[in-house]
């Protein structure tokens, strides 16, 4: 049997401003395809469906989509809530959808019932789902200290005595697999995922929201979620990364999933997918005309891009002139390779040494720009100085 491991769609996020729902959809398309060429028997998410605990229409509408065309292939599918989700809206309707082979595990009560599925060439796939556990709510159930760890092991534990009251689903009659959502330690996150952090009683600095991957220790795979980049914590845990990039630190990343194959009871392969369904990222840096002018920044043309200029000036028009050669430029970042003299004195003390009105005028400029007014901006706010100086010494003379 071959199960496929996906999480942290996020159906509704968007991405600096530039909406996602165009790309989620291919995505969940090539997902659908992904089954259909390796035969994929279940498709697990672990947790971050949605983006938003209320999801808006649209994005209810492609998940709806997605769900379909993923159970069209014929495939089960296990769905469990992330930290964005809200558990109660996202597991709405799941006796009915249970019954169709969409089975959604949202609540604590859901943790001791696994998805049980038999494996054509021989024995049996037990597919366990926790959801995301705030412990601020959840700890109190097992009257736990209110910290990841410990809630993820009480919830382990419900699961360890589950397979020992029930013999068909023994460590040694099934292969076990355990969805999660949660920072596991050892892991590498980007900066598109929320901090799940820790509850206030959690004071280990560094490692705060963190659960060790050894609590898994006797399941045949953890299929987590949460982290973004796909990637190994043990041979048997694994983060799948969201299925397209959300922020430009993950422009590295490779995109995609696993697919777990099993037999006999037990793991026996684990291969990556990949999906390319979004854009690719670029992060450009250097001086402008470098930036303009350089043949080697010709394959980000067609990116979306995050660019950082670093003149010590900030260059006239810098975005409009960037966005005329990236046009899907969506971060624009200036930050100067040294800081000019005038730049090291706080407004306020520039303030105090003006002399005149024009002086008031330029520095403000020059403070918010970064680069000085040109002669020609001096002698336009020169007149506009004189234009209110005569408007309203004529007010006073009426």
């Amino acid at each position: 049997m071959r199960i496929l491991h996906t999480s942290d769609w996020h159906i509704g996020r968007s991405f600096h401003g530039t909406g996602m729902l165009p790309v989620q959809q291919r995505a969940l398309e090539q997902l659908a395809e992904i089954v259909v060429q390796h035969g994929i028997a279940a498709v697990v998410v672990s947790g971050d469906i949605y983006d938003r605990a209320l999801p808006a229409a649209d994005a209810v509408r492609t998940l709806d989509a997605g769900l379909a065309t993923l159970r069209e292939t014929g495939a089960e599918l296990v769905l469990t809530s992330g930290n964005h989700d809200s558990s109660i809206r996202l597991g709405f309707g799941r006796e009915l959808m249970r019954a169709s082979g969409v089975h959604f595990r949202t609540q604590i009560a859901d943790i001791t019932h696994p998805v049980v599925l038999e494996d054509p060439d021989g024995g049996t796939v037990a597919i366990w789902g926790i959801p995301y556990l705030d412990p601020g709510t959840s700890a109190g159930h097992w009257g736990v200290e209110a910290q990841h760890t410990a809630v993820i092991q009480a919830a382990v534990n419900d699961i360890r005595q589950a397979q020992e009251s029930q013999q068909h689903l023994g460590r040694d009659q099934a292969a076990h697999v355990v969805m999660a959502h949660l920072f596991a330690a050892g892991g590498t996150g980007s900066d598109s995922e929320r901090d799940i952090g820790a509850h206030h009683d959690e004071t280990t600095v560094g490692t705060l929201g963190q659960v060790p991957a050894s609590i898994f220790e006797g399941f045949d795979y953890a299929a987590l979620g949460h982290l973004h980049g796909r990637q190994t914590i043990s041979p048997a845990v694994r983060y799948s990364g969201s299925p397209v990039a959300y922020s430009f630190s993950e422009a590295d990343h490779t995109k995609g999933a696993w697919v777990i194959t099993t037999g006999q009871n037990r793991v026996t392969d684990i291969q990556p997918v990949d999906l390319s369904a979004g854009k690719k990222l670029a992060r450009l840096t250097g001086e402008i005309d470098d930036l303009l002018d350089n043949p080697e920044h010709t394959w980000a043309e067609d990116a979306w891009c995050q660019i950082t200029v670093t003149d010590e000036q900030r260059p006239p028009r810098a975005y409009q002139r960037l966005k005329q050669r990236f046009p899907e430029l969506l971060n624009f970042i200036l930050a100067p390779s040294g800081n000019p003299p005038t730049r090291q004195l706080t407004y306020a003390k520039r303030l105090a040494s003006a002399t005149t009105d024009l002086d008031v005028v330029t520095d403000f400029i020059d403070h918010v720009r970064g680069r000085p007014a040109s002669q020609a901006e001096k002698h336009w706010i020169s007149q506009a100085l004189e234009q209110v100086g005569r408007e309203g010494r004529d007010a006073n003379l009426r």
